[in-house]
Formats: C-alpha cells, structure tokens, sequence
C-alpha cells in the first residue's frame, strides 16, 4: 500500500510503502471490541463502595423482646431491611481488569491501523516538529488541513516544541508510539503518523 506523505503546511514530502500486514488486514469489529473492552476494564477505578451489615455504626442491642409482639423477630437494627441498615451484597472495591493475550492485543491494534487506512482516514506526516512551541500556529496549520478530531503518532520520542502547542488545542492529541493503543485510535476522526511512526509501529508489531 502506497501512500502520500505531506508536510505540516500542506505541501507534499513524496511518499511511503506501508506494510500490508499491519495496514491492508479486513477489520474485524469482533476483535477491535474485545481490545477496547480489555482496555476499558482495566482503566475502570473500581473504587464503588457501600457498608455492610458489620459496618454500619450503629448500636447492636436488641431491639424488642424475642416474643409477644405479635411482629416479626429482629435482633439487630444494622439488618439491611431497616431503614439505615448495612447494604446485602453491595459493592466493594475491587478491580474490573481481565487478561487478553499479548498476541491478540497486537493483533487487534493491526486491525484498528487497518481500519483507518481502510476508510481513508489515515494520513503520513513527514515530521511532527516545530522550531518554536506556538499555539497559534499549529492551530492554524490543523485548520488549513481541515483536521478537526485526529490522533497524531509520532516515533520513539515526541517533539517537546510540537507536544506543547498542541496541548491546548482541542481535538489534537499527541501520542509516542509506545502509547499507541486500540481506543484511541479508534475514538478519533483521522490517525496522522509521521515517518517515524510508521517505523516504530513496524518494528514493534512485525
């Protein structure tokens, strides 16, 4: 698959042979869904949290006589059936991770490359550099471009200059390729990688 390369002002830097086995697959939405889904629960706090029956403050002395008062028999107000009580089986905190092969999850980012240069929404930058860390002007950059929600992927390292400016600018996210992952790809309109990227991304899932 062959692929033109632009320059952050638009103008063309040539072009590139992407590797079909990372960016010419049929994507499967049934592999795609249980990456994200991997990776969702694990990023899910699990902090939720309710008192039981033992820890609820609250005196353990009984409450009426055992017999005689034509009600039932209560031993304890901390009962969950009181008003106030210790939550049955409520949740406590734990975490909602699960395993997934390494071999999968590798398989499902292939996927997800593919799917963007499937649809057409894959675009090579030669380089993500600038000279000076200016809002502004990459802001205007991603306007003439017309990137609105993208994921920008660069190679082992990203450009401090470049990272900071696009900090503050809604809809552009920067990543390393290491941080490269299945969601966010997917969650963003358009997947900009540079030169680099696309190396790294080669060498890390051949």
């Amino acid at each position: 698959m062959k692929l033109d390369v632009i320059t952050l002002d638009g103008g063309k830097a040539g072009s590139i042979d992407l590797d079909e086995a990372l960016f010419g697959l049929e994507p499967r939405a049934d592999i795609l869904h249980r990456v994200v889904r991997w990776q969702r629960a694990k990023a899910q706090a699990g902090t939720h949290s309710t008192l039981g029956k033992s820890d609820v403050a609250y005196s353990t002395k009984k409450i009426y006589r055992q017999k005689g008062t034509g009600g039932a028999r209560h031993g304890s107000r901390k009962a969950p059936i009181f008003r106030k009580g210790g939550v049955y089986k409520g949740p406590v905190p734990r975490s909602h991770a699960h395993d997934l092969p390494k071999k999968f999850r590798a398989l499902g980012l292939r996927h997800a490359l593919s799917a963007k240069a499937g649809s057409g929404n894959l675009v090579i930058l030669d380089t993500a550099a600038m000279t000076e860390a200016k809002t502004a002007l990459l802001a205007k950059a991603a306007r003439e471009l017309g990137w609105k929600k993208v994921l920008i992927i660069d190679g082992a390292e990203v450009n401090e200059n470049f990272a900071r400016a696009a900090r503050n600018i809604e809809g552009i996210d920067v990543l390393p390729s290491m941080g490269a992952n299945v969601y966010d790809i997917l969650k963003r309109q358009t997947l900009i990688l540079t030169k680099a990227g696309v190396e790294a991304l080669e060498a890390r899932l051949k």
